[in-house]
């Protein structure tokens, strides 16, 4: 049966850009950029559709108590676990990977062998699996440290995971800024530094503020590193030596369990939400800052 409707489709795909090209005279680079557009975007709308539908229908207003019970499988501490983790490591992240952005662009000669290297280091953390970052974390930050399964450990493993991709995308939004709207500012009297903070950075902030909401997307969707790191547990944190779970892990260990496949997709759901309503707030900040008076 899969293989039929396997093969329906492709014929149909077929007819249609063969319909498209000789019957309504078009290229074929028009019919495949419109077509795998509309694939792409068909392919997001089934996903979110498919993750929705089923989680209306297993969601519990109880699901949202901030006491976990084996009765409600409460999702409440892991909201809140995961918004701090987010907050805590864009805190952490975000300067580090903006202002190093900032001496790599401004401050440094392309051939410089420490800009190298530090690209290199950059490209290098970019690679590693995320599973590495949480066997790290779980030796250096839980054991070494002593720091144990907690919100910190979680925290401070994550930032590292995000900050090449802060790096790289502040990297890009400074030098998509053209060079004559530096000389102009030099040429008014300003200093250099009063040029980056003043002129260039507000042009950046759109591109910065997407490699800010790609980093939030990592460390919403993440399980393996924070599994090592931040620990499992269904209670509330109460400080951030406390252990707890984010919404991804929690989704996890509902699925992977297998009694409680239901409450998975309804995780899903608030998690497919919360992502949306980041990414919302995200852009219309960047929109407020780039406004023109």
């Amino acid at each position: 049966m899969a293989k039929l409707i396997t093969l329906g489709v492709l014929l149909l795909f077929v007819g249609l850009v063969l319909f498209l090209h000789y019957g309504k005279k078009m290229s074929f680079y028009k019919i495949f950029t419109r077509l795998f557009s509309a694939l792409t975007f068909a392919v997001l709308v089934f996903l979110v559709l498919f993750v929705v539908i089923k989680g209306i229908f297993s969601f519990r207003p109880e699901m949202l108590s901030m006491t976990y019970t084996t009765e409600n499988v409460s999702m409440g501490p892991a909201i809140v676990t995961t918004l701090i983790t987010v907050a805590l490591s864009i805190l952490l992240a975000s300067p580090i990977g903006i202002f190093t952005a900032i001496f790599l662009v401004e401050y440094t000669d392309v051939e410089n062998k420490l800009v190298q290297a530090i690209r290199l280091a950059t490209e290098t953390l970019a690679g590693i699996p995320s599973i590495v970052y949480g066997l790290f974390g779980m030796l250096f930050f839980a054991t070494k440290l002593k720091m144990g399964f907690s919100v910190l450990s979680g925290v401070l493993t994550v930032s590292i995971m995000i900050l090449p991709i802060i790096m790289r995308a502040t990297e890009e939004a400074l030098k998509s800024v053209h060079p004559s709207v530096r000389q102009g500012s030099f040429a008014l009297g300003a200093g250099k530094l009063r040029t980056i903070f003043v002129v260039v950075l507000p042009i950046a902030i759109p591109g910065i503020l997407s490699g800010i909401i790609l980093s939030v997307g990592r460390v919403v969707a993440e399980t393996a590193a924070l599994m090592y790191t931040l620990g499992t547990a269904t209670s509330l944190p109460k400080s951030l030596f406390s252990s707890s779970r984010t919404l991804a892990l929690h989704m996890y260990v509902l699925s992977s369990e297998g009694m409680h496949v239901g409450e998975a997709y309804a995780t899903g759901m608030v998690l497919l939400v919360l992502v949306l309503i980041i990414n919302w707030s995200s852009t219309k900040l960047a929109d407020k800052l780039t406004e023109v008076d």
